[in-house]
């Protein structure tokens, strides 16, 4: 097993993509399994050496930041293999270092789909399931949590606990989970229900009678390291019909959303490849702020437009056609600009649209280079009748500000990310003041504090907004449950001083 200590050599692993300044690490050890794992864990605990899962470093608040001790780079633990079971689903196996662009490759070429599909494909699956993540197509598909059929994790304690999905359950609020050392964690679930959105990345997820393994996805390492994955693989689509479609005002915009999403989830049920009918996988905005970022490298963007919509919609050979005058029809009857937007139906135009999508963060982050500044993005999402409430409220704050900003992301599941992008200090600070009051109304409409990218350290002092002390000090008692000496995850979720 590989250990490293000299600051040089392990100065990339004290970092992630949130800004935040580095962390600080005695050793970062590179296991190659499970059982090298409980044995730095077992030593940890004995030492009471604080413990950070490290994956790819693509996390955006802060989670992989270690706050001294150990890190422990899941960077070997890279096997994958597909397999079907037998009268079941097609099935990867992975280990908890496998990049998610390997996955969806791998599934791709055997004919499958694995549906999660956040941004960042350069993202590993063990990390994927640290933030229960998401994307474009969850949408459809749901989150990571939905394809999770086994996770074999390694407790605070050094055991080594398998999971499948169905074989363990909560009896009410009490979770029981005997260990072959012998020990047995008893612990209780909090009580808050879940809000009632379709994205939730905010604290642990519970519920009664729940599958025990849900308790780890989206848990940000402070529960156990994951080592390996087993997840559910689709049959991959026949064909995909993807646009870019552009509107002149947000009322025409949002109409076409609400008409989208409810005629899409009228349709599910009839297979993957859009046999219900209209029933889109994808339903991402642009603001006009986002398309004036974006008119750097795409002239052709109509100069009417004030917002687009990128979707998409899974095809067969059969109803193609009928399809894509169904879109047609239904984008006409909102005023959009039809004759100006963009469709593909082949695979190389659907690569130049999906590119169109990715390039808005890749324009942002060279403004940030060039001002030398941290964004400052939100991560919340709302209920389906409070949303257009919302929207209109970052527009009516932001406008008069004075600031750079963009709006854009998961409009299908109520979940856009308002990047405020200052200039200069003083903007900043700005910035900062206007995200509270956004954080303050979404917690008063019922939103969550994150969607997909997980609290980590950079969001946990926002925790108090949308969870009563009762509620935190429950999630802080079940943490203790499973890690009684606070050594995973310190200062994840909640501040050490906390547990």
């Amino acid at each position: 097993m590989l250990t490293k200590t000299n600051p040089d050599e392990i100065q990339s692993y004290l970092t992630d993509s949130s800004y935040l300044p580095a962390g600080t690490a005695a050793e970062v050890v590179f296991p190659e399994n499970a059982d090298e794992v409980a044995a730095i864990l077992g030593r940890a605990l004995k030492e009471r050496t604080p413990v950070t899962a490290s994956g790819a470093g693509t996390g955006t608040v802060g989670g992989r930041v270690p706050r001294g001790g150990i890190v422990i780079a899941t960077d070997r633990l890279d096997q994958l293999r597909l397999s079907k079971r037998e009268n079941g689903p097609h099935i990867a196996i992975a280990g908890a270092g496998v990049i998610l662009r390997d996955l969806q490759r791998a599934a791709d070429e055997a004919g499958l789909l694995y549906p999660p599909d956040p941004t960042e494909r350069g993202c590993f699956i063990g990390g994927n399931v640290a933030t229960n993540a998401s994307g474009a197509r969850t949408f459809k598909y749901g989150p990571t949590r939905n394809y999770v059929e086994r996770l074999q994790v390694v407790l605070a304690t050094g055991d080594v606990l398998n999971l499948r999905r169905g074989e363990l359950r909560a009896k009410g609020r009490a979770v029981t989970i005997p260990l072959a050392s012998g020990h047995v964690i008893e612990a209780t679930l909090p009580s808050y229900e879940m809000p009632r959105v379709r994205k939730h990345a905010t604290g642990y997820f519970v519920k009664p009678d729940m599958d025990v393994l849900d308790l780890f996805i989206g848990s940000e390492g402070t529960l156990g390291v994951v080592t390996e994955i087993e997840v559910r693989l689709l049959p991959k689509p026949i064909g995909l019909l993807s646009g870019v479609v552009f509107f002149t005002s947000d009322e025409s915009l949002l109409g076409f959303v609400r008409e989208a999403r409810e005629r899409s989830f009228a349709s599910r049920g009839f297979g993957v490849c859009g046999d219900g009918g209209l029933d889109a996988r994808a339903l991402e905005y642009f603001d006009s702020g986002s398309l004036g970022f974006l008119r750097q490298r795409y002239e052709t963007i109509p100069a009417a437009a004030t917002g687009a919509v990128f979707f998409e919609q899974e095809t067969n050979s059969a109803n193609e056609d009928e399809l894509m005058t169904e879109w047609l029809k239904l984008l006409e009857a909102r005023q959009a600009l039809v004759d100006d937007s963009w469709f593909a139906t082949n695979e190389q135009d659907q690569s130049r649209l999906r590119e169109f999508r990715h390039q808005l963060p890749v324009l942002m982050n060279e403004w940030f280079a060039r001002h030398n500044q941290r964004k400052v993005s939100t991560d919340m999402s709302l209920p389906d009748e409070k949303f257009p409430e919302m929207l209109r409220y970052y527009q009516a704050v932001l406008q008069p500000s004075g600031l750079t900003y963009t709006i854009f992301g998961h409009v299908g599941d109520n979940h856009v990310h308002v990047n405020i992008l200052p200039r200069n200090a003083e903007e900043g600070n700005k910035a900062r003041e206007i995200y509270l009051q956004f954080l303050k109304r979404a917690a008063a409409l019922g939103g969550t504090l994150s969607a997909e990218h997980g609290i980590g350290k950079l969001k946990r002092d926002y925790l108090p907004l949308f969870f009563s002390s009762e509620q935190i000090h429950a999630m802080t008692a079940l943490k203790v449950a499973f890690d009684p000496a606070g050594i995973l995850g310190r200062g994840n979720i909640f501040p050490e001083e906390s547990l």
